[in-house]
């Protein structure tokens, strides 16, 4: 009886973390040919390559896989670009079923860098104010959780009786931790942790202070400011009815005119820079 070749794996799903190693499981349940052809593919990003074709490892695997056994492939040092999807091909020309394939589905997690967070340095209470982690090499993607004087602080002060006197929320997802309204009990200093399957990273602590708002003083300031604009604007105005500022240009320089009587005209000389004068008759 010719029999069918068939494929089956131990695991479909396999998940490993980045720089380990993983075996893609491939094996020949039923077969009469005694050399099949076997052949590896990758596929990712709409996109397939060989990784095993003619016997022999292809790609930027070429270092770091081999086939095991028969058909099973092994990979060393696994990295992010490593997830993919694989597909193991064997042609058995012998048997009355000749190709048959299995789909294995490869995810490398990637443990978090040390996220970057933001915290306001100095905020003064009642105002608003935005705490934010986030982290762009980890997989999957991490969850975040904010820690105050190395408390953990909850998704939402209102669920927990421990911090009834601030008003804040935080979104695990995106890392921001925001405050409606800030209070003195606020202050401290803060940090995130960015977490996955993978691993966790932190951030360094950073200080926010909360202080009061000096309303007086800032009243006084203002007071101060208007009393000194108003003294400036009264001595421009008696500056001008006095005459200061109204005069005429000689050779660069300011002078204002002589008076003269009736029936007299000063002459100016370019020679002299006096002046002289000579009578007139008035009919």
């Amino acid at each position: 009886m010719i029999r069918a070749v068939n494929l089956k794996s131990s695991n479909r799903t396999p998940v490993v973390q980045e720089f380990e190693s993983v075996e893609l499981s491939c094996i020949i349940t039923d077969s009469q040919t005694n050399d099949p052809r076997i052949e590896w593919k990758k596929i990712q990003d709409e996109q397939t390559t060989y990784v095993f074709f003619d016997n022999k490892i292809q790609g930027d695997l070429t270092d770091r896989a081999e086939l095991l056994g028969k058909t099973s492939l092994k990979i060393w040092n696994v990295t992010r670009t490593d997830s993919a999807l694989y597909r193991c091909e064997v042609v058995a020309r012998n048997d009355r079923k000749e190709i048959d394939e299995i789909v294995i589905e490869l995810t490398v997690q990637v443990k978090p860098v040390a996220p970057v967070c933001r915290v306001p340095r100095a905020v003064p209470v009642g105002k608003a104010a935005t705490l934010s982690c986030q982290e762009g090499e980890g997989f999957p993607r991490p969850h975040y959780s904010w820690y105050r004087n190395d408390v953990p602080l909850p998704t939402d002060s209102r669920a927990n009786q421990r911090f009834r006197n601030s008003s804040f929320i935080l979104n695990p997802e995106t890392g921001t931790l925001v405050f409606s309204a800030v209070h003195k009990e606020d202050s401290g200093q803060y940090y995130c942790i960015a977490s996955n399957d993978a691993g966790s990273a932190r951030c360094e602590e950073q200080d926010m202070e909360v202080y009061d708002l000096n309303i007086g003083g800032i009243i006084g300031g203002v007071l101060v400011v208007l009393t000194v604009l108003a003294l400036i604007t009264g001595g421009i105005c008696c500056a001008y009815r006095r005459g200061y500022f109204i005069s005429h240009s000689r050779n660069g320089e300011s002078y204002k005119n002589p008076g003269k009587p009736d029936g007299v005209n000063y002459i100016r000389t370019d020679e002299e820079g006096d002046f002289r004068h000579k009578s007139s008759f008035v009919i």
